[in-house]
């Protein structure tokens, strides 16, 4: 009996050892509505609004005056909010960028579909800059080899899109062929390398900007592109942007 004792209590304990095996079956979900007919929590409001109102502020704080509508499809190849983008970039970046390498930016290329909003006439808050970048984006700097010159230059007439640039112009002629490229007021020079500030999805081969992964060099400036338009607005006070020449096709 007491052999029969044992063998009953090893046997529950290699049952007990022994993996067992689930089989899904069903997955089941509802989804929850949220809107006007979910009533508050006025404990938790009355904890958070003063959160709310200090944010509330600051994204109402008026930081500019915007002369005239802006948006990224008021001119052909270039537009009045994404020259201001652009601009804003090298203008703020190019300090920080030279202070840290003893190098300047020399142009500046970002995204079209990276400007999320347009800027209307009048007031200009931290709001607006959240408006048109909602991403959590930073500035870097990447040395371009002529190679990649090249290939860029190619991606922009190949797009045929306003994306934002500044410190470099580009011509095309009435075949969409590249007539003219200058780089800070200067022809450019296909032997030399160059600098070039853009956002950190971009140099990802994002938007299919795949010659910036091949950059010679990089350099995070650890500033945001929001941040950088806030202070960008700050310090203008008053923001008047057109369409201009800086990418054009010739008629």
């Amino acid at each position: 009996m007491k052999n029969l004792f044992k063998f009953i209590f090893l046997l529950s304990i290699v049952s007990a050892c022994q993996q067992k095996e689930f089989t899904l079956t069903k997955i089941e979900g509802r989804q929850i509505e949220v809107n006007d007919s979910i009533s508050s929590n006025t404990s938790y409001d009355s904890i958070l609004k003063p959160f709310r109102t200090h944010v509330e502020n600051q994204l109402s704080e008026h930081l500019a005056y915007n002369v005239r509508n802006m948006k990224r499809t008021d001119g052909g190849l270039n537009s009045s909010i994404g020259n201001m983008m652009a601009d804003a970039v090298m203008e703020l970046a190019n300090p920080v960028f030279n202070a840290r390498t003893n190098e300047n930016i020399d142009f500046v290329l970002l995204n079209f579909g990276g400007i999320r909003a347009t800027m209307g006439q009048g007031a200009v808050t931290r709001r607006t800059a959240f408006e048109i970048m909602p991403f959590e984006n930073e500035i870097v700097v990447l040395e371009l080899s002529p190679k990649n010159i090249k290939e860029m230059l190619e991606y922009l007439k190949s797009e045929m899109i306003a994306h934002p640039v500044s410190g470099i112009e580009i011509q095309l002629n009435k075949s969409n062929e590249i007539s003219e490229v200058k780089v800070q007021e200067q022809p450019l020079d296909t032997t030399k390398t160059y600098f070039v500030a853009t956002s950190d999805y971009l140099k990802n081969g994002g938007d299919r900007m795949y010659f910036f992964e091949e950059a010679l060099s990089e350099i995070s400036l650890d500033y945001k592109i929001r941040n950088l338009f806030i202070d960008y607005f700050i310090k203008k006070d008053t923001i008047n942007y057109t369409p201009d020449n800086r990418f054009i096709k010739s008629n």
